[in-house]
């Protein structure tokens, strides 16, 4: 009787001991929709694991992973060759999914689908262009009854890697954007309000008539903004969609190598030009934690991509999804 008590014993501490294995993440708010819907898939089949995922913005998530405070880091924006050479362990950069960047606004009688091309975003969000009746704005929307309210400017208070998808896009489209403001996850703002992450972008402009701001498409589409048609290298005028975002992708194959991979403002035919990667930072090493993200990781990139259209995201093109799967074995 005591032998099998003790037998007892030693099996429930070594079932609590798998139940406690805990795997902490922190970094980007923009895959943050897709990424808790996986850790809960893959939690139903793998009860052993528990994630614990922060969203605090890309440059959080870097410094935490810099910091080897986290199991894992997440970013939308690659690091640079000077966090790489910083870190204590290679860290490799792993691509989960495509998603978007919308310049979404809130104003009184304007629907879905303004026109706006690259100088006239940049114009605005440099303070150049303050009313929604602006000559540049009423001659790409000849037919739109713009009124003559204020421009209010939202952008990111935070480190953040839609700063960086955003900024890059119009550093590429704007030389005087590029010049006078730059490109980065902290870029020196020259007009408008800072909010944290895409969660408090997107309740400002929910709250304020005749608001503007970046905020990646999930966040969008679940708050009901309205999103422009942003011009792309072809001429037209499209909208963020999971069949634009995959388009910006569709050359992209290779898994191997540096995947620190930009795909804004790729040239194609319906391609939405404000389109990027989303990235999980893994560190290399043999901690039974790295292990099980590599695990989780697999299962993401092949059954978990099922998930992403209806959360308003992009799968990864197959021949990179089989590809990264190789890579992580």
């Amino acid at each position: 009787m005591l032998k099998k008590l003790i037998m007892f014993l030693v099996l429930s501490l070594s079932l609590s001991a798998v139940a406690a294995q805990k795997i902490n993440g922190a970094g980007a708010t923009f895959p943050y929709p897709i990424y808790s819907k996986w850790f809960s898939e893959y939690q139903k089949a793998h009860a052993n694991v528990e994630f614990n995922y922060q969203s605090i913005g890309s440059g959080g998530g870097i410094k935490q992973v810099l910091a080897q405070t986290v199991d894992f880091g997440a970013t939308d924006a690659p690091m640079t060759d000077a966090e790489m050479k910083s870190a204590k362990a290679p860290i490799r950069h792993i691509p989960t999914v495509l998603g978007a960047v919308t310049i979404a606004y809130n104003v009184k009688g304007l629907e879905n689908n303004l026109k706006l091309e690259g100088q006239t975003i940049a114009d605005i969000f440099q303070g150049k262009i303050t009313k929604w009746n602006d000559a540049a704005i009423a001659k790409l929307n000849p037919k739109a009854k713009l009124p003559a309210t204020d421009i209010l400017v939202v952008r990111r208070s935070d480190g953040s890697g839609t700063t960086a998808v955003f900024s890059t896009f119009l550093a590429e489209v704007s030389a005087d954007w590029k010049t006078k403001v730059g490109a980065g996850k902290n870029i020196n703002w020259p007009a408008g309000i800072g909010a944290k992450g895409n969660e408090g972008v997107t309740a400002m402009i929910s709250q304020t008539d005749g608001a503007i701001g970046y905020v990646e498409l999930a966040y969008a589409i679940n708050n009901k903004l309205s999103m422009a048609a942003v011009k792309n290298k072809k001429g037209e005028f499209v909208s963020p969609t999971v069949d634009s975002i995959s388009k910006s992708a569709a050359s992209v194959k290779d898994a191997n190598g540096d995947l620190r991979i930009s795909v804004i403002n790729a040239d194609g035919k319906g391609v939405y030009p404000i389109s990027s990667f989303t990235w999980i930072l893994l560190p290399q090493g043999d901690t039974p934690a790295l292990k099980e993200i590599k695990t989780f990781l697999g299962w993401a990139l092949m059954d978990g991509q099922k998930f992403a259209s209806d959360l308003h995201y992009a799968p990864l093109p197959k021949k990179l999804s089989e590809g990264l799967v190789k890579t992580l074995k």
